[in-house]
């Protein structure tokens, strides 16, 4: 249960004076729904109003904060035309202005002959000063309501700065005195302020306090990703010391595999088989991430993991992210698999048009059937597993820790192994995945030849569609990639629809296929069959074919307005090629002219093919929501802490993680309790019913 010393900061948002039913949803959608989700709300800027020179002595362009005299109000003559007021300062003058104002209200702001404080933004327009629109206008005796320093918050539509600044301050007021958790050591070496002073720091920043300012966010970030870390290390913990099941295999199926492969497995492979298997025989349950780049033969390697434990006598499953890729993992385990004379099994949704999914569920609840594949329908509640030892995850970077473990309450001490061909970096491996073993795929099975890359400007499009058409009339095949489903007036982005009609009209409407994330599953899905099975030759797309689609005989990938996406998204959809013997082509069409930065990430995408320098590069230039998927629900979204420049508190935060429950594995000493304080302020509940539990 949440200390009671936190319960006024977990309180409604609605509990604070003006959040009403009309403002409590903005809100929270703002930042939450709670009072400490404000507090989280930092600051983007500050506005510095202390300079209050004289008219005649002001400098153009600056936030003035100025003492004037109403001399006349210029009432607009046309609806459209702005209201104008005449005020003075001695023999100065300054014309104030308003836009799409009401006069009544304007002339009880501004008495004439009456004397106002005016705070915004002072401008020369022909030979006289004008301050359009002013933040604060107050009488000269309430002039100390103007704030010297004012921070600027990130805003939504319905909530205005001053109320959402009054809000903050009523939430400021509700701090309650908390014992520190961190190491006294690391405060002093760091110079952080106590957390409460740092809260109250972030919140009331001045021209005077920008060094603690900055301190004051490092401390809170440090606080924010030690809470992450812990939750992480905990939940290990527990998963760890809850009861496994030794599943030593024979290796008898896995031998008969290796044996009958046309090729020989990578070194890469050889070792995330054998640190794989090592985790199945131990009698702890397995976590593990299998990481491999695009290509590096990660389906392999969880089939031997599934053919362990069907040595074992236990079930195994595969659970992959979309139907199509789930009937391509069926489909290409089904070719390794027939020759052994071992079964598989495919399950989707109902209503997809699979015709013995009432039988593939029998044979999974009787243990007749010891392989599936399938969508998240196999961890549906309808469907029973006899015994059911390996869970493993494709693609799921999009699932948190708490839906991972969820999986192990199909079966009995259940090993679990995540999969994701979306090269991450070390930093983003912590936070989303640091709960796991890590195993890494780096190399491409033999055979697979360099993808040759290439910038094209888009004035060329004509010169790529005569080359598309030559390269289909001896065979191959090509992806053509849009950023957008349908025009855009806002956006000069070429749309896929738009794309796809033009390519049919020039290489054929028979030849030309279309799938974008708006269409519906089984047209989708018919498409794609089409395509893989050689009966279209192209194929455009949105990046629905980001992650796992496999056509070998595809070598040729055209990605429009390159310039746009992020370099992991590239290096995944670049990856959709080259899956063959074949020499493939990814043409990286761009908007010229190219800015430096945007020529220098292209120049990057041209030189390497290594997806994890391509991930760490994208992380320093986009952040960390942009690579695993914009707010993807397994993606911690830190509110204070910003990876790409707090990595370096996220390794002292892992390291001083270990440290902690080295000492105090259950939290119980006076630091103990303070970090169990911690896990709740940032909502990491579940962790400390993990540790009560025991």
């Amino acid at each position: 249960m949440r200390p009671s010393i936190l319960f006024p900061l977990f309180k409604p948002l609605s509990s604070l004076r003006g959040i009403g039913p009309r403002l409590a949803p903005l809100y929270q959608k703002l930042c939450g729904p709670c009072v400490v989700d404000v507090l989280w709300h930092l600051p983007s800027g500050l506005i510095d109003r202390s300079y209050a020179p004289t008219l005649a002595t002001a400098e153009k362009d600056r936030v003035v904060t100025l003492t004037v005299k109403v001399a006349e109000h210029q009432p607009p003559r046309k609806a459209r035309l702005p209201y104008r007021i005449i005020a003075a300062q001695g023999q100065a003058q300054i014309t104030i202005v308003y836009f799409n104002a009401k006069g009544d209200y304007l002339t009880k702001l501004y008495p004439t002959g009456s004397s106002v404080v005016i705070s915004g933004v002072i401008e020369r327009y022909r030979d006289g000063w004008v301050m359009n629109h002013p933040d604060y206008v107050l009488p000269p005796e309430r002039a100390s309501e103007i704030p010297r320093y004012e921070p600027v918050y990130p805003m939504t539509e319905g909530i205005g700065g001053k109320m959402l600044r009054k809000t903050i301050q009523q939430a400021l007021a509700l701090l309650p005195d908390l014992p520190e958790w961190q190491d006294a050591s690391l405060l002093k070496r760091e110079k952080w302020p106590a957390w409460k002073d740092a809260v109250l720091c972030v919140h009331q920043p001045t021209a005077d306090n920008q060094a603690l300012n900055v301190l004051a966010r490092r401390r809170l970030a440090y606080d924010e990703l030690l809470a992450d870390q812990l939750a992480l290390a905990v939940i290990r913990q527990h998963h760890r010391a809850a009861s496994g099941r030794g599943m030593p295999g024979t290796r008898t199926l896995q031998d008969k595999l290796t044996q009958t492969l046309p090729f020989k497995l990578t070194h890469g492979q050889l070792q995330a088989v054998a640190e794989i298997s090592a985790d199945m025989k131990s009698s702890h349950r397995m976590l593990r991430l299998l990481q491999g780049d695009v290509g590096s033969g990660k389906t392999l390697v969880a089939l031997m993991a599934m053919l362990q434990a069907a040595e074992s006598g236990v079930q195994a499953a595969l659970m992959a992210p979309t139907e199509i890729l789930a009937k391509q993992h069926f489909q290409k385990m089904q070719e390794f698999l027939s020759p052994l004379g071992i079964d598989i099994g495919l399950l989707i949704g109902k209503g997809r048009g699979q015709t013995d999914r009432s039988d593939v569920k029998q044979r999974l609840a009787d243990g007749t059937l010891k392989l599936v594949v399938g969508t998240h329908a196999l961890f549906q509640s309808d469907v029973a597993f006899h015994d059911l030892g390996l869970a493993i995850v494709d693609e799921q970077h999009r699932f948190g820790v708490n839906q991972r473990l969820q999986l192990s309450e199909k079966g009995r001490g259940v090993d679990i192994l995540v999969m994701t061909a979306t090269p991450i970096p070390r930093t983003l491996t912590l936070t989303t995945f640091g709960d796991m073993d890590i195993s890494h795929l780096t190399e491409k099975p033999a055979g697979r030849q360099p993808i040759d890359t290439r910038l094209i400007d888009s004035a060329r499009l004509d010169d790529v569609i005569d080359g598309i058409r030559r390269q289909t009339a001896k065979g191959a095949q090509a992806y053509w990639v849009c950023p957008l489903v349908s025009e855009s007036e806002i956006s000069d982005l070429a749309a896929a629809t738009a794309r796809a009609d033009l390519l049919s009209e020039r290489l054929g409407k028979d030849k030309v296929g279309l799938v974008h994330g708006q269409m519906a599953a089984e047209e989708k899905d018919h498409t794609m069959a089409a395509f893989a099975t050689g009966d279209l030759r192209v194929l455009v797309a949105t990046t629905v074919i980001e992650v796992g689609v496999d056509v070998p005989n595809a070598t040729l990938m055209v990605i429009e307005h390159a310039e746009r996406f992020g370099l992991s998204q590239l290096h995944q959809l670049r990856g959709r090629v080259g899956r063959g013997a074949d020499k493939s082509t990814c043409l990286l069409m761009y908007q010229g002219p190219l800015g430096e930065t945007a020529a220098a990430r292209l120049k990057l995408l041209r030189e390497t093919e290594d997806g994890f320098r391509i991930a760490e590069e994208d992380l320093r230039l986009r952040g960390a929501g942009e690579i695993l998927g914009t707010r993807q629900s397994g993606m911690p979204e830190y509110r204070m802490a910003d990876l790409s420049r707090d990595g370096d508190l996220l390794d002292i935060a892992h390291d001083d993680t270990k440290l902690i429950l080295s000492r105090d594995a259950d939290l119980t000493t006076a630091r103990g309790k303070a970090l169990r304080t911690l896990l709740y302020l940032f909502a990491r509940d579940a962790s400390v019913l993990l540790l009560r539990a025991g």
